[in-house]
């Protein structure tokens, strides 16, 4: 049986964690998300970390934020599966930041698109830097 719970082990935490993310990580897009992703040395038990992001820049309300928030963490919690860690070997992790590029609030079905185009596409990146270094 899977399970679908989130806990604060899948959470990317610390400054100087965080910053090396932002500095020597890879981005792409995935509307309405900037992806940005760093292949690191695991640290704790789970192969995929995250940190979620939405500026005030982009949306002034704090409900409106706190809501895209809750709604990327639920899209995320019940799409995790889409990413598949055996591209990772056993001593390595992945954090990713997903940081909202949206002027306004999204509804729930775009944010689940956003964020299971977003894994496919860590998924088809991580496969590729692999098989990069096999040959």
């Amino acid at each position: 049986m899977e399970r679908f719970s989130f806990s604060k082990r899948e959470r990317v935490t610390g400054e100087k964690r965080i910053e090396t993310l932002f500095a020597n990580g890879c981005s792409f897009m995935s509307y309405p998300f900037r992806v940005v992703y760093l292949e690191t040395m695991r640290s704790g038990t789970m192969p995929l970390s995250i940190l979620i992001s939405v500026p005030k820049k982009r949306i002034k309300s704090a409900v409106d934020r706190n809501r895209m928030k809750r709604l990327t963490r639920e899209a995320y919690r019940l799409n995790r599966h889409q990413f598949l860690a055996k591209g990772l070997s056993e001593e390595k992790q992945l954090d990713v930041a997903f940081i909202c590029v949206a002027e306004k609030l999204c509804g729930y079905a775009a944010v689940e698109k956003g964020i299971g185009k977003a894994l496919r596409e860590l998924n088809h990146r991580i496969e590729e830097r692999k098989s990069a270094e096999n040959n």
